[in-house]
């Protein structure tokens, strides 16, 4: 199934790619669960989740039948991947990324956006690239990364049963959408 009238999507990629508007999208228009990984793993303070509760939060989320799910923690990768009918990844230019970054990041600052419990973005701490709780900092350590391993992870048929789709730019996402008849 390689079209979004699939019943459990997830939607992967780097931070900032757009995975959350694109599941949030995917959401409304197929009337499907919404599964935010970073909603289960971030407590407040930017507290994450040990490994055993995150995978049970994970595990009892995607146990429906109808969801889409955005998130890239390869700890529960087995859950989501296993059990998702549709990967789509996001895999766009780092130029786009990192404009994209910025723009998120100075919008949810300048508005104190609360994420997540009492989560807010500090964007001293965002320009901190070398802190590992800086997302620039993750953005760059995992962009090249996904990039080399995901191709080979998403062949796998013992990783998952699922179809992907890899978009290289929000043009192609469109255009899937538009030729599905899902915007």
């Amino acid at each position: 199934m390689e079209d979004p009238s699939s019943k459990r999507i997830a939607v992967i990629g780097v931070t900032c790619s757009g995975k959350s508007t694109l599941a949030d999208r995917l959401s409304r228009s197929l009337g499907l669960a919404r599964i935010e990984l970073d909603a289960l793993h971030w407590k407040p303070g930017w507290v994450g989740s040990d490994r055993e509760e995150f995978r049970a939060k994970v595990d009892a989320a995607t146990r429906g039948q109808r969801w889409v799910a955005d998130g890239n923690y390869a700890s529960v990768r087995d859950l989501v991947w296993e059990r998702a009918d549709l990967i789509v990844w996001l895999d766009y230019p780092l130029g786009l990324v990192l404009a994209r970054w910025a723009r998120r990041t100075w919008r949810r600052w300048r508005a104190k956006e609360l994420l997540w419990g009492t989560n807010r973005e500090s964007f001293c701490m965002e320009l901190t690239i070398w802190s590992k709780r800086s997302l620039i900092h993750w953005l760059f350590r995992s962009y090249f990364r996904h990039r080399r391993e995901y191709p080979a992870l998403l062949s796998d048929p013992a990783r998952s049963r699922a179809a992907w789709r890899r978009f290289r730019h929000p043009r192609e996402v469109e255009a899937w959408l538009q030729s599905s008849g899902k915007p």
